[in-house]
């Protein structure tokens, strides 16, 4: 089994590290119809890294995936696993294990024998395949299930069958196609760890596909965000979260409020108030520009003296209470500024039911915390 431990926080490993394993170039994807499944995405990959493809339904994310494992053949563009180019090479030759939300497992087979089965398919030296079986089943943790059939064990059982028969030939490349869509939250976040634990002991490259936030945000060394066919941002997911590049990735990644106005030296200005906040590139004075502030970012208080460490502080009234187990979210709106709802976390755990709707507050934030892109619509 490859082995390979972790460097720091990053998921990386000493293996290969800075090597690129998956190169992509400007592939492009045309069904037909006018518009384009996946445009002119480029990429590259380290080895031993775990990168997520995020973004919502019909976002291009999983023909991505699909045109990586040869299921689809890209319109145009190029793509390298290992150094070698596959664009043109069908999927039982590429050195890629795959896991679907589907997992495809064969009912009538037992645990060991569906983690023997790409063992069996490679014409593995039969000697060593149930050893081979044995590591890879401890290593998910189901050394004890070997023989039991699909349908004796639990859903999240079988999820680590699928990765076990999916990594057990020790592939250049595994692909994750939404595995955990099905499973419940709390099962799902299990297995979210699990997936990080066996990618960190194993050093496997890895490219999963999601839609979940957390997911993306818990698993991966890297993230690439999509809408559109596009890709909106590259990014490691501590930038990826606090340096969005644009309103999209700030919106679909955590709660943010957005407010749209024309562009001051010092911010925005909406409404006739003026909101502090720092600019996304080069914006001109008086052009449209589009704020965007998380709910974290954003303090509130029923004193303005107690924001006074705050750039901006302005007096607006509570017009929602969400309690969500682990902490509130707020729903407050600015005088002056009715039409824009500032979504915002409780920061004060002692306190945990402060304010009550319709109650007068204060509300305040850093000007390096509030984002201002150049408005496209």
């Amino acid at each position: 089994m490859k082995q390979g431990a972790p460097a720091g926080g990053s998921g990386s490993t000493d293996a290969g590290q800075g090597q690129v394993a998956v190169h992509a170039r400007d592939l492009t994807m045309d069904f037909g119809g006018g518009s384009l499944a996946v445009d002119r995405a480029s990429f590259d990959l380290e080895a031993g890294r775990f990168l997520t493809i995020l973004g919502p339904s019909g976002s291009g994310k999983t023909t991505l995936l699909r045109m990586i494992a040869g299921f689809q053949k890209p319109s145009s563009g190029q793509i390298t696993v290992g150094g070698h180019a596959v664009d043109a090479m069908p999927p039982h030759r590429r050195s890629v294990g795959m896991v679907f939300q589907r997992l495809a497992l064969f009912p009538h087979m037992s645990a060991a024998q569906n983690v023997a089965f790409p063992l069996k398919m490679r014409r593995f030296d039969p000697r060593g395949i149930p050893g081979r079986v044995r590591d890879f089943l401890d290593l998910v943790k189901l050394g004890d299930y070997g023989e039991r059939r699909i349908n004796e064990l639990s859903g999240g059982q079988q999820q680590r069958v699928a990765i076990a028969r999916a990594l057990v030939f020790e592939p250049e490349l595994l692909l994750l196609d939404e595995p955990l869509a099905a499973l419940d939250r709390k099962l799902r976040e299990e297995m979210q760890l699990e997936f990080r634990r066996i990618q960190h002991e194993l050093g496997v490259t890895t490219i999963n596909v999601t839609h979940d936030q957390r997911e993306a945000l818990v698993v991966s060394d890297d993230i690439i965000v999509m809408d559109g066919g596009r890709i909106q941002q590259h990014a490691r997911p501590t930038e990826l979260y606090r340096a969005p590049e644009n309103p999209f990735v700030a919106g679909f990644l955590g709660v943010s409020t957005f407010a749209d106005g024309e562009a001051t030296e010092r911010g925005l200005r909406a409404g006739g108030l003026e909101l502090s906040g720092l600019h996304a590139g080069a914006i001109a004075t008086g052009a449209p520009v589009r704020g965007a502030i998380r709910a974290e970012q954003i303090r509130i208080n029923a004193a303005p003296e107690a924001l006074a460490g705050c750039d901006t502080v302005l007096p607006g009234r509570i017009r929602d209470v969400i309690f969500e187990g682990e902490r509130l979210l707020y729903v407050a709106a600015l005088d002056g500024l009715p039409e824009v709802e500032f979504r915002i976390y409780h920061h004060d755990p002692d306190a945990f039911d402060l304010y009550d709707i319709g109650a007068p507050v204060s509300i305040g934030w850093n000007a390096r915390d509030m984002k201002i892109f150049k408005s496209t619509a």
